[in-house]
C-alpha cells in the first residue's frame, strides 16, 4: 500500500461492489426493454381457437396486448364479433 492510499485512501471501488452496480444496470435496462412477454402470441392463438368453437370469426378480429401503467400491467383483449346476420 503505498502513501497516497493511506492518505486519501484507495480511490477505486472494489470489485464486488462495481460487479454489483454493473448488474444492477444490466437487470434495470432488461426490466425497461422487456415490454413484449413471450405468452402472448400463444394467448392470442388459443383466443382464437376456443372463440372459434362457438362463432365463426377471423383470427385479425382478436388482438392482445399488454400495457405497462406505473406500477402495474394491465391485459387488453379486443374482440371484434360478426355481425349477428353474417352467419
Amino acid at each position: 500500500m503505498s502513501w497516497l492510499e493511506k492518505i486519501f485512501g484507495n480511490a477505486q471501488p472494489k470489485s464486488a461492489a462495481r460487479a454489483k452496480e454493473r448488474l444492477t444496470l444490466v437487470i434495470a435496462h432488461q426490466r425497461a426493454e422487456d415490454t413484449t412477454p413471450d405468452f402472448l402470441p400463444a394467448l392470442q392463438k388459443d383466443l382464437v381457437a376456443v372463440i372459434s368453437k362457438y362463432v365463426k370469426i377471423n383470427p385479425d378480429d382478436i388482438k392482445v396486448q399488454l400495457e405497462k401503467k406505473d406500477n402495474y400491467e394491465v391485459l387488453e383483449v379486443n374482440i371484434v364479433m360478426p355481425e349477428p346476420n353474417a352467419r
